[in-house]
């Protein structure tokens, strides 16, 4: 379009926002897979930081992108919905060690008959844990899944007690959406792998949970007890008395939680900020660099002239085998640590 027709030319962040959005129309970038950095964009195009950040910002409005906590943005939508104004889905949970569950939808309130007719516990609780995914825990309240039904608000206290009792109930369909093999693998590392990979996806697909989640008032969650027998089970037998077995449990499970409390925590600073990660990080860069410029810090400057690719998962795998190395210290009869 040329400046003498009268119109304004068209800003260059549009025509990278075009180009992005006609990949994900035509499948070459598919539903969950990650779309080009902040960075990337400015490399690729040539383009200021700003421009590239305008970018996202953008298609994240038109609700083809959504940023995953430890993963970066990826396409949001299973297929195109016509008009910039589509409504934004869900992405299917990132990729885990464990593969995720897809993530629920949440149910329409026109699809559901008016009042309580056909209002079962299940109902609720799914509604609730869809809530939950898409907007955090805080969006959770009686009113709220109620409105997602379309019934009044007190008929679902004939089915839970209060929001309290509806949260352990939510927690515990969504670890028991994920069910531990019949038969555990032979030794005790694999099967704690087996265990701490499974409840590591499950906290991806659902990032309320681990804050939901307590340590040290523990709620009766069936689901969840399940974990720990298989544990307690796995260990039986190598060396650990019960007391000992169980906290090695306890650690293993808090080192799991503990870092996917990093998932919620991003998704919450997100929406304060309209900033992902990257973007967030990017923006730090240069008082960061300038910081580093002193010569007090050689060893950071190191790492930020060679960059460091963060990622959760890795984060958690490499964690999770140096704890099972510690414990094949403890464990009689095992094989040495592994070097991984």
């Amino acid at each position: 379009m040329s400046v003498g027709d009268g119109r304004r030319p068209e800003p260059r962040y549009s025509r990278i926002v075009g180009e992005l959005r006609q990949r994900i129309e035509t499948g070459k970038l598919a539903p969950g897979e990650r779309v080009p950095s902040t960075r990337e964009i400015t490399r690729q195009w040539g383009v200021a930081m700003a421009t590239a950040t305008k970018v996202l910002t953008e298609l994240r409005r038109e609700g083809l992108v959504r940023a995953v906590p430890g993963v970066g943005t990826v396409v949001s939508v299973p297929e195109r919905v016509a008009g910039p104004s589509a409504a934004p889905a869900p992405a299917p949970a990132p990729a885990a060690p464990a593969s995720a569950p897809a993530r629920r939808s949440t149910p329409s309130a026109s699809a559901t008959p008016t009042g309580s007719t056909g209002l079962t516990l299940g109902r609720i609780v799914a509604a609730a844990v869809a809530v939950a995914d898409a907007e955090g825990l805080g969006a959770v309240s009686m009113r709220r899944v109620a409105a997602e039904l379309g019934v009044a608000t007190m008929s679902l206290y004939r089915h839970v007690a209060d929001k309290d009792d509806l949260l352990v109930r939510m927690m515990d369909a969504a670890i028991g959406e994920r069910p531990l093999p019949a038969d555990p693998p032979p030794g005790w590392r694999e099967p704690l792998a087996v265990a701490a990979r499974q409840l590591w996806g499950l906290f991806r697909a659902h990032p309320w949970l681990a804050p939901a989640m307590s340590l040290t008032r523990p709620q009766l969650i069936t689901s969840a007890m399940m974990y720990s027998e298989w544990v307690l089970g796995c260990l039986s037998g190598h060396g650990l008395d019960d007391q000992a077995a169980f906290t090695a449990h306890l650690t293993l499970l808090n080192y799991i939680r503990g870092l996917a409390l990093n998932m919620q925590t991003e998704r919450e600073a997100e929406a304060q900020s309209g900033l992902d990660s990257e973007e967030w990080m990017d923006a730090q860069e240069p008082a960061f660099r300038a910081t580093l410029e002193g010569g007090r810090y050689p060893a950071l400057a190191r790492l930020a002239r060679a960059g460091y690719d963060f990622d959760l998962d890795g984060l958690f795998e490499f964690g999770l085998q140096r704890l099972l190395d510690g414990l094949a210290v403890l464990l009689d009869g095992d094989a040495p640590p592994s070097r991984a």
